[in-house]
């Protein structure tokens, strides 16, 4: 019942919301005019941009690109320098320059992958202006590089005021600018006010002050010296919670994130935070079929993002309620509460999980790596397939590369030129998708293999199965920009972990966000043919069942092996001793020959 609870309040949100964001992005009126009309023309001006001007995917592209570079070197500056600057009431010191370049590198790609812990190791500075501004800013490009792309599918915008012509014809997908900012004044602002209101009114610290000091219930002595207070850092942290859960940002004030009572203190807060999580990548999706005008084609990605959901809540919820087998024998049998919260319980805390990484959210209000291995397998098989609402925006951008694919292959199979909405897809719209598919599977195969392969650089701390799996955990967090982590790995101060993980980051951020905006703006500029008994439609229940079968065969080929090897064996292997090492002095010894005897007359 919970979990159902869950999902029709998630819903019952997400389909006006998705309606009114369809409105946003087409320009249409909405209440918030006469509010934001006016601050939105100031900051045009102020950024010296014509609003009417449209750009081709290559122009959109490059402002994307170039927009994010100045914010993420003065993150940068600021996480190095912050003990030199203001709003550092704790005197933290500066940050190692792997260590701020991984974490700029993760913000700056909607990640928020932390290899730190924030009470601790960021101050109140580096928290609101890097921190904080990223999370805003990060959302706001997935949603404008998916409005982009439905602008180019069906067509592009018709007008002539586009930027310069190239020698290969591109749809004018709108203006990056305008979409970032309506995306951040109309839809993450207005959200993260309310739910932020929410979050203090339930308990979460909203200050400016230091950190606080308690005296503790039972004092204890440590090394001879009785300590009887306790520290407790405090801060704005209502209002970085709201935007790291809304924008899928996922990064917390606290180190152990969403499980610290003061992050996330009642069941009610539980709640509203696990709302934020899919509230606007759902209603992403119910943009789709008002945005592109095409209802049942929207219908037809929210059906299969929604089965895919169903299956991973339906399959975490019983591996992570199970019995942790090596407590058998030593403890009562009971679901297994290692790394769990009490006051959340096993259920609420699987479904925060796999809801965590259906996402590129990735916040935690359990330990991911106290998970059963089956559990851990579902919340691995989340971020694998990437498609299942995905982070604001970017959800659909991963879901457009299968769908290319699928109509493709459904157009080989039935003998006609693959088309989507009347549109060819041909060789170089192909070679961008494959570009787009194959880039995840091989950032988080290649950089594994290495890590196992060498661990007196990278130092992975736990041998055999579970051991595979944190490391697999590591990378595939990065490459589905999703953030969440085992912590047992022990990643914080290893200059491989944060240097390998941000490149990981980077290329798997701005890849899946540009190879779907070229082929939008390919496809949109071609001539639409009209629609004939022999055209595809991308609507019906049977493309339905061919993009998600794509979509399975592609994960199960790119990564059924490291289910098998990591959580699969630690699950038939858990509780029990494991095969012990063949020293290396024996393994080119041949084995005693067999004592022969001979009986007589035989």
């Amino acid at each position: 019942m919970e979990v159902f609870v869950s999902y029709l309040i998630l819903f019952l949100l997400a389909w006006p919301l998705g309606l009114y964001m369809a409105r946003v992005f087409a320009g249409g009126k909405t209440w918030l005019d006469p509010i934001l009309n006016p601050l939105e023309r100031g900051i045009y001006a102020l950024l010296r941009v014509n609003p009417a001007r449209g750009m081709t995917w290559r122009g959109y592209a490059l402002a994307l690109l170039w927009s994010n570079v100045p914010i993420a070197i003065i993150a940068y500056l600021i996480f190095v320098y912050q003990g030199v600057l203001p709003l550092n009431p704790d005197a933290i010191g500066g940050m190692s320059w792997d260590l701020a370049l991984h974490t700029t590198a993760s913000f700056i790609t909607n990640t928020n992958q932390q290899h730190y812990s924030g009470q601790s190791q960021l101050s109140y500075l580096s928290q609101l202006a890097a921190i904080v501004t990223m999370q805003f800013v990060t959302p706001a490009v997935g949603l404008a590089a998916f409005a982009a792309v439905l602008r180019g599918i069906t067509g592009g915008i018709r007008s002539s005021n586009v930027e310069s012509h190239v020698a290969v014809p591109a749809a004018n997908l709108g203006n990056y600018y305008v979409d970032v900012t309506r995306a951040i004044t109309r839809v993450l602002l207005p959200l993260s006010i309310v739910v932020a209101l929410l979050l203090t009114w339930q308990g979460v610290p909203s200050t400016f002050d230091g950190a606080k000091t308690a005296t503790v219930l039972e004092p204890q002595t440590i090394e001879g010296k009785a300590i009887t207070t306790q520290t407790i850092p405090v801060g704005p942290v209502a209002a970085l919670v709201a935007i790291k859960q809304l924008g899928t940002n996922g990064g917390g004030w606290y180190g152990p994130n969403s499980a610290v009572p003061l992050e996330n203190p009642t069941p009610l807060s539980n709640l509203i935070q696990l709302i934020s999580i899919l509230l606007i990548p759902v209603a992403s999706i119910f943009m789709v079929g008002a945005f592109t005008k095409r209802p049942r084609f929207g219908v037809m990605v929210m059906g299969i993002m929604s089965l895919l959901s169903a299956v991973l809540a339906f399959a975490i919820i019983p591996a992570a309620t199970q019995a942790n087998a090596a407590f058998a024998g030593i403890s009562a049998s009971s679901a297994n509460m290692e790394g769990v919260e009490q006051r959340f319980g096993p259920i609420a805390s699987a479904l925060w999980a796999t809801w965590t990484t259906q996402t590129s959210n990735g916040s935690v209000n359990a330990m991911h790596d106290s998970l059963n291995p089956l559990a851990g397998m579902v919340a691995l098989i989340g971020m694998w397939l990437n498609v299942t609402f995905g982070g604001d925006g970017v959800g659909f951008l991963n879901f457009f590369i299968y769908l290319i694919v699928a109509v493709f292959i459904a157009g080989l199979m039935v003998g006609r030129t693959p088309e989507l909405f009347g549109r060819k897809i041909e060789a170089r719209e192909m070679k961008l998708a494959s570009l787009g598919l194959l880039i995840s599977p091989l950032l988080i195969l290649v950089p594994s293999a290495l890590a196992l392969a060498i661990p007196s650089v990278t130092a992975n701390s736990n041998p055999s199965f579970h051991g595979l799996t944190q490391v697999v955990y590591e990378y595939s967090s990065a490459v589905a920009n999703n953030g969440s982590g085992m912590a047992g790995l022990g990643t914080g101060g290893s200059v491989w972990w944060n240097v390998t993980c941000a490149v990981c980051l980077i290329l798997a951020r701005y890849v899946p966000i540009i190879a779907p905006l070229a082929i939008a703006g390919y496809i949109g500029a071609k001539k639409s043919a009209p629609q004939t008994a022999g055209t595809l439609r991308v609507d019906t229940p049977i493309f339905a069942g061919m993009t998600l079968s794509v979509i399975l065969i592609v994960g199960a080929l790119s990564y059924f092996p490291l289910a098998v090897m990591g959580p699969i064996a630690e699950s038939l292997t858990i509780g029990k001793p494991l095969p012990q090492p063949v020293p290396l002095g024996q393994l080119n010894q041949r084995p005693p020959e067999p004592v022969r005897t001979v009986s007589e007359g035989k």
